[in-house]
């Protein structure tokens, strides 16, 4: 049996504490001295406190074993309690995620779901939760059989295709195999997009303000986020390190980074720029380096978004802004969606290190995508290139998981969870 607070820690009216396991039920009634009446709202006392109990059966839970759960008041010490009297009773304390993870070992979840659950906690907007409960609901799942089928089906007409002769083939056969092939790495690309937009709305596009100092980059910040978060100064440097937070733009979750003005000194100059300031005009070009997106303020960084802080002055190209009357404001937010979204259907987002099974599938896909893209030529290179790739994704619908595998993956949970 494992037990965990599932609710966040601190104050607050209700903290609810689940217990799954084999021996619950009875743990339950020996802790209450009420028998257990399965998806039946109960008033229990618990010694330490008075709590609402709710029990659910195995398999139909969300574990797929027995299951109770202890509404009690919040806060720290009385949660506390209570889980001290289930750990003496027999139970332990769970792992990160590990009620997830029984879920999933039960056949309760997919590991696409299971994921999806994670994804919906940590939305901080609303595209990034209607992409959960998009994976919570197995679309993902269902467009990769759907892919493994129609690659199957391609493949067995070629086999057929070479045990007869080409006189008994249709007379479009070839035209209708190209078709097909070009429409299932279409599918693929489809695929390939959703899983790369899925990160983005996961782990938030990196954003970075670059320009000299006092170009206006922190009161640019403030303007976006609507609130004064970095320090304003006429003094040149205020800036010495980068600030980040977090900022909601048309549901795209952004992470808006203020960075040290960028300014380099001549040899001889050198030792006018502190080494302070030396080491944030290092950070700041490591960001830019990992930006999703750079918006350069009056200069020029390659493939950044350009903007000019003085919108009452005459500029070229780029968008001109005003932080103080927020002047052309929405013109800029409106841009920064446009270029996140263009990259991520253009693939070209900066990848952080695949960390989940939706990233490394990303690879998957791109791996099937290239043995597609090689389908050419004779038939029999077309049927090697066809039952190549339907093998190897069908190798990751059916895949087992390791153990190591599986601990990565629930880690990333809250213990309740």
């Amino acid at each position: 049996m494992i037990a965990a607070l599932a609710t966040a820690r601190g104050r607050g009216g209700v903290a609810v504490i689940r217990v799954s396991g084999a021996g619950v039920f009875e743990l339950a009634e020996k802790l209450t001295g009420v028998k257990v009446v399965p998806r039946t709202v109960q008033y229990v006392d618990l010694k330490v406190d008075r709590a609402v109990m709710i029990s659910f059966k195995g398999p139909a839970s969300y574990t797929g074993e027995d299951i109770v759960e202890f509404q009690t008041h919040g806060g720290e010490i009385t949660p506390k309690r209570v889980l001290e009297l289930i750990y003496k009773a027999g139970a332990r304390a769970a792992k990160r995620g590990e009620f997830t993870q029984r879920a999933f070992l039960n056949s309760k979840l997919s590991i696409e779901a299971a994921e999806g659950v994670l994804d919906l906690i940590d939305a901080k907007t609303e595209r990034a939760a209607d992409k959960a409960l998009e994976a919570l609901g197995g679309k993902r799942e269902s467009e990769l059989k759907k892919l493994y089928e129609e690659l199957i089906s391609l493949s067995s007409e070629l086999e057929h295709a070479l045990d007869i002769s080409e006189e008994e083939l249709p007379s479009d056969f070839e035209g209708a195999v190209e078709a097909r092939r070009l429409k299932a790495i279409a599918r693929i690309d489809s695929l390939v997009k959703g899983e790369k937009e899925g990160k983005i709305l996961r782990e938030g596009a990196l954003v970075v303000l670059a320009g000299a100092p006092n170009a206006g980059k922190s009161s640019l910040m403030n303007a976006l986020l609507g609130e004064n978060r970095a320090i304003v100064s006429s003094e040149a440097g205020t800036t010495r390190d980068s600030i980040e937070e977090w900022l909601d733009i048309e549901g795209w979750p952004i992470r808006l980074t203020d960075t040290a003005g960028l300014r380099y000194a001549k040899p001889e100059q050198v030792g006018l720029i502190g080494e302070i300031e030396q080491e944030g005009i290092r950070r700041s070009e490591e960001l830019i380096k990992k930006a999703d997106l750079v918006i350069a303020l009056d200069c020029d960084i390659e493939g950044a978004l350009k903007v000019h802080s003085k919108a009452d002055l005459a500029h070229g190209d780029g968008i001109n802004v005003s932080s103080l009357t927020g002047e052309g404001l929405d013109e800029l937010k409106k841009a920064i969606v446009e270029k996140i979204a263009e990259r991520v259907a253009q693939g070209t987002m900066i990848d952080g290190e695949c960390g989940n099974i939706g990233e490394s599938q990303v690879e998957i896909l791109l791996r099937i995508r290239g043995e597609l893209e090689r389908a050419g030529g004779e038939i029999v290179l077309k049927a090697n290139a066809i039952r190549s790739a339907a093998m190897t994704l069908g190798e990751e619908i059916g895949a087992s998981y390791s153990e190591d595998l599986l601990d990565k993956i629930f880690s990333r949970f809250c213990v309740g969870k």
